[in-house]
């Protein structure tokens, strides 16, 4: 077995079984604000004990280990396909570990082989760029969670949503509502808006990759990220629907130029096992740093 695949089996076990530190935090915070008694309380401390022992233990957070998302940032001389199939063996050699479950499955014919591999599984996106150094970020991203993002497409006329910051934030807090703390909530929110109805998903999506405690670049998304943050915790819904103070944890905003007949709002919505990690790598695969 390779260097790099040692190291990608270690940055798989790592984000399935632990929870990063600035989600602990956040979740944290959370379970001060929910008053004593309450199921709003409990469910977070049911949480927060989850999360204990899943690092305690080395076992994945939760039963469905998602899809599995690769985020690699690169030089322009990687072998891409060959660090494909090494990421390919990575996963393989996890879900028989049992870092993984085996979760991924045939959409036509029903089958589930066992390995976690198959067409768009794993997903590897990869970005070149002028350093010499190799940053492999992960994220498995549930299928529960998943259900519950939306898209929409500005003006939204029963909403009163135009194309503007004040239509893209009330399409974004109407998905907040429809969850209705589905997708195991307290959540955090993932958007783009501008795109079209691809690249805005995958766009929104890269937003997991930003700690939750970052501010973004863009002043007004910045305000509107807060705004947003702190209307959705005033909304009552809580953890997992049972009411609350916690509805999100995080919510981060990215933008993507669109043509003009297009206005998309794309969100994305991540439960509260959000499983991220990711490591820089030597040339020789071998994990130099870790970047959460």
């Amino acid at each position: 077995m390779s260097r790099l695949t040692e190291s990608l089996i270690e940055l798989i076990r790592r984000t399935s079984a632990e929870i990063p530190g600035d989600v602990q935090s956040a979740i944290l915070r959370g379970l001060e604000q929910e008053k004593e008694g309450t199921i709003a309380k409990s469910a977070l401390e049911i949480i927060e004990r989850n999360i204990e022992l899943a690092k305690r233990k080395s076992q994945p957070i939760c039963q469905d280990t998602g899809s599995i998302l690769f985020y690699v940032d690169c030089p322009v001389d990687l072998n891409q396909v060959e660090f494909e199939q090494e990421a390919r063996g990575a996963v393989k050699e996890a879900t028989r570990l049992g870092y993984l479950r085996q979760n991924s499955v045939d959409s036509i014919t029903g089958k589930n082989d066992g390995t976690n591999l198959g067409p768009g599984s794993p997903n590897l996106h990869f970005h070149q760029h002028a350093s010499g150094d190799i940053a492999v970020r992960l994220v498995l991203k549930g299928g529960g969670c998943e259900n519950v993002g939306t898209q929409f497409s500005l003006p939204n006329t029963p909403l009163k949503a135009n194309r503007d910051l004040d239509g893209c934030r009330k399409v974004i807090l109407e998905t907040v509502h429809q969850a209705q703390g589905k997708g195991c909530g307290p959540g955090v929110l993932g958007v783009c808006i501008g795109g079209d109805r691809a690249s805005g998903y995958e766009f929104s999506k890269r937003e997991f990759l930003r700690k939750l405690d970052d501010l973004n670049p863009d002043p007004k998304l910045d305000e509107l990220e807060q705004d947003i943050l702190k209307t959705a915790n005033e909304l009552g819904i809580g953890p997992m629907g049972f009411g609350g103070k916690t509805t999100l944890l995080g919510v981060k905003i990215a933008a993507a130029n669109r043509v003009p007949a297009s206005y998309f709002v794309s969100v994305s919505y991540m439960c509260w096992a959000f499983r991220r990690n990711g490591a820089t790598l030597a040339g020789n695969g071998e994990i130099t740093d870790w970047l959460y």
